[in-house]
């Protein structure tokens, strides 16, 4: 029986899970994070070694078990960026067969059927991969957020929301009514003193009150509802960039939805189906709906050149919940 290794280096966490060649995980381990540009890349390879040695303990097995490996690695963004990456991964003593790609490429894999097509992320922030059928050309965005034009995670929404409630202070722009839930959520005693606080850092409104705008634009506020047509807008249009660098244009394709902005639901993946499909008229937008360590053991197995059919991917998402279930959630 062989053994593969699949990691997802996030910029809060790292997962590593080894399976069998039948799709049966067998170990887990978690590390802290592993993004270079926040941890330095001694703090990547320290959270890597905590998550590998975890796993294998978990699964009994030992470094040389493992026959093939796949990095998802956070803020892996340039081909320039390689030669370190590969010298952290060897710092971990394997000598599988590995593959290292930006984390986007794991949901992807993760999350479409066939194992191609486009992956929009949108969580804190937002970014966009895509593969083509034969894991050999990539499309992609910078991954640079606003700085350079790509929208939108929670990030980018509230930036552009606490813009548009200063419109409204202004009279630049018409009402809304994410002036009174951000005055709520800060207890500020006053819009003027919100937007002061705001600017002056004494009011802290980031990316985790997304939800908010999101319950505002329920509530009615055509400003809110607005700002979230923009947003679904926005990240069709990071996809079509995708599918044009790629031609998938007349293909049919899964455009896969990861990150916690899409638990939105319709009033933000509407905006961004009607964005896709005047491009892609036969893509199908899906949700993911397992841990993208998943796609990254998907990748180790093909580094040992597996076949993986339907049934290896389904019972190894299935297993690897059993297993973090055991453990810690994933």
């Amino acid at each position: 029986m062989r053994y593969f290794l699949g990691a997802d280096l996030g910029g809060t966490k790292t997962h590593m899970v080894i399976a069998d060649e039948d799709g049966r995980a067998v170990g887990f381990g978690e590390g802290g994070p592993a993004n270079h540009q926040s941890v330095g890349f001694d703090g990547m390879v320290n959270s890597m070694l905590t998550a590998l040695e975890q796993a294998l303990a978990s699964s009994e097995l030992s470094r040389q078990e493992i026959f093939g490996a796949g990095f998802g690695i956070a803020g892996y963004d340039w081909p320039s960026e390689k030669p370190a990456m590969d010298e952290s991964i060897q710092k971990l003593g394997l000598r599988a067969r590995s593959i290292l790609v930006n984390d986007a490429i794991p949901g992807l894999v993760a999350g479409a059927e066939a194992g191609w097509g486009v992956n929009v992320v949108s969580g804190t922030g937002c970014n966009c991969r895509g593969w083509d059928k034969n894991h050999q050309r990539e499309g992609r965005v910078t991954g640079y957020g606003i700085m350079m034009g790509e929208a939108a995670g929670s990030s980018e929404l509230v930036f552009r929301a606490m813009q548009l409630v200063g419109y409204s202070w202004t009279k630049r722009g018409v009402y809304t009514a994410l002036g009174e839930t951000f005055m709520h959520y800060c207890r500020a005693k006053s819009l003027e003193d919100l937007l002061e606080g705001y600017t002056e850092g004494y009011y802290s409104i980031g990316a985790e009150t997304a939800p908010l705008v999101f319950q505002t634009a329920h509530e009615g506020d055509i400003v809110a509802r607005d700002l979230i047509d923009w947003a679904g807008s926005e990240l069709g249009e990071m996809a079509n960039g995708i599918i044009r660098q790629l031609d998938f244009e007349t293909l049919d394709f899964d455009v896969v939805l990861s990150g916690s902005m899409f638990e939105g639901g319709e009033m933000l993946t509407d905006p961004m189906r009607r964005t896709i499909l005047k491009t892609a008229p036969q893509a199908r937008l899906v949700r993911l709906k397992v841990p993208p360590v998943v796609g990254s053991v998907l990748l180790g197995m093909e580094q040992g050149d597996l076949v993986i059919s339907p049934a290896t991917r389904t019972y190894l998402a299935e297993t690897i919940t059993t297993l973090k279930n055991g453990a810690v959630a994933l």
